[in-house]
């Protein structure tokens, strides 16, 4: 018995009816319509929790705008308990060299450029082993790129001591793209590195001394005429909380149009299904 039961199994399967067997593709059908159905929602339901997230990030950036700006001993501190994004800061520094950094692949109001910043050393009445003192990256601002790729644009590095007050930025580490790939240059102006993402520890490894993980972007330099200032582009997050609402409802609506397309197949599939099995049991009863 127990040799014969699969056959028997077996023979009983193919004397279902035919339209049954017929239905096997509806079932792959409505199975690959949830599955891909419930990928698309979850998407949406992704990017409204990242829209929340922006909101509230947003709102603490504003706090932390409004108040009183922080000296280099409170910033130590806060970025001991984390993000800095968006504090005010008031320090007196000096570049530590007037080495000149560009990152790559920028765009400000149209167009590709460069983002240039520079080195400096706090000057500080607590600490005076300069050795150990982290540096601070200052951004001096946007700037065009040239028409030739290996031909840099000219920005002219800051000198001496000087008191800066401006907003602090650290960059979202992008997963797919985060290493510096820095590249040296020596141009008529000094040295010059292109690099392609603002990692901070690497900059750092590279460098030999540490860098606070924090970029500072000045309300303004006071050493350059307003005709060699450059732009500032405030762009603390890649995407606003509009962008991620909207991004939502695009997902959302992918959701609705591929359930109804799929519907619509799925009912037309059905109707033929029905006509066939009556054109089946039509031909059954003429025999």
């Amino acid at each position: 018995m127990s040799i014969r039961y699969p056959y028997v199994l077996l023979t009983k399967l193919m004397g279902l009816p035919r339209y049954i067997w017929l239905h096997r593709a509806m079932l792959l059908l409505l199975i690959l319509t949830v599955v891909v159905f419930v990928i698309l929602v979850k998407l949406g339901l992704w990017q409204m929790d990242r829209a929340a997230e922006k909101t509230e990030l947003l709102a603490q950036m504003e706090a932390r705008q409004s108040a009183a700006a922080l000296n280099p001993e409170q910033l130590i501190a806060e970025l001991a308990k984390g993000g800095v994004t968006g504090y005010r800061l008031e320090v007196q520094a000096s570049p530590v060299n007037p080495q000149i950094w560009l990152l790559d692949n920028q765009v400000y109001q149209g167009q590709v450029g460069y983002l240039a910043f520079q080195l400096l050393q706090i000057t500080s009445e607590n600490q005076t082993n300069h050795r150990e003192q982290p540096w601070l990256l200052l951004e001096l601002g946007f700037i065009a790129a040239k028409s030739h790729r290996d031909a840099l644009p000219e920005v002219s590095p800051i000198v001496g001591e000087l008191a800066l007050t401006g907003r602090l930025y650290q960059k979202q580490i992008n997963p797919l793209s985060h290493h510096l790939l820095a590249e040296p240059f020596t141009t008529e102006q000094g040295e010059r590195i292109r690099f392609q993402n603002l990692n901070l520890p690497e900059m750092a490894q590279m460098l030999g001394h540490p860098i606070l993980p924090a970029v500072l972007q000045p309300d303004a330099l006071p050493q350059l005429q307003p005709a060699q200032a450059l732009p500032h582009p405030w762009q603390p997050f890649p995407l606003s909380a509009q962008k991620h609402w909207g991004y939502a409802l695009q997902w959302f609506a992918m959701a609705t149009v591929f359930a109804g397309l799929m519907g619509r197949q799925a009912m037309k599939y059905l109707k033929k299904s029905r006509q066939r099995h009556r054109a089946d049991k039509e031909a059954t009863k003429t025999e």
